[in-house]
């Protein structure tokens, strides 16, 4: 898929995968100090994992994968001769997962006062850096905030293109 729609579409999901790390990411902060869960032990840090794929399918299958159908507006558009519904393109499938880190990953603190300390007085913290998560956080504010001026952009040519 290509063209102004294709640049849309790229788009939009890199702002589905920012809108993810931006979640993930102000998780692990409200939970920097959270010594137990339901699993047990501390909170374990969040990632997003972000890859991409080729698969081979038809336009066909990616208009009724979209939700949408194509419409005739005047006789000489979508002449079936010339549309080929049934050809195989590349298509990027983003695959986006979460990652926890490893239960071997927290930081130990001495306080005896708290209710989670062990015998030796230390209690286990999420190993989440704030420092770490706000530039995370940034960066993936600022990936989204790009991608949207690239939807806005794609946006703003198509209307320059039929006011030719």
């Amino acid at each position: 898929m290509g063209g102004i729609l294709g640049a849309i579409n790229i788009s939009s999901r890199g702002l589905s995968v920012q809108r993810a790390r931006m979640n993930t990411t102000a998780q692990n902060i409200a939970n920097v100090e959270t010594t137990r869960t339901k699993e047990g032990g501390p909170y374990r840090r969040h990632r997003v994992i972000v890859s991409e794929t080729q698969e081979p399918t038809s336009f066909r299958h990616m208009v009724k994968k979209a939700g949408t159908r194509l419409n005739r507006t005047h006789s000489c558009h979508i002449r079936g001769h010339s549309l080929k519904l049934h050809q195989e393109v590349e298509a990027p499938t983003v695959i986006q997962e979460e990652a926890v880190d490893p239960a071997s990953s927290y930081r130990l603190v001495h306080d005896p006062t708290h209710p989670d300390a062990d015998e030796q007085g230390y209690v286990k913290y999420p190993d989440v850096e704030i420092v770490n998560e706000m530039v995370d956080m940034m960066a993936a504010s600022r990936a989204y905030e790009a991608n949207t001026v690239a939807i806005s952009t794609a946006k703003q040519m198509a209307k320059d293109a039929l006011e030719i």
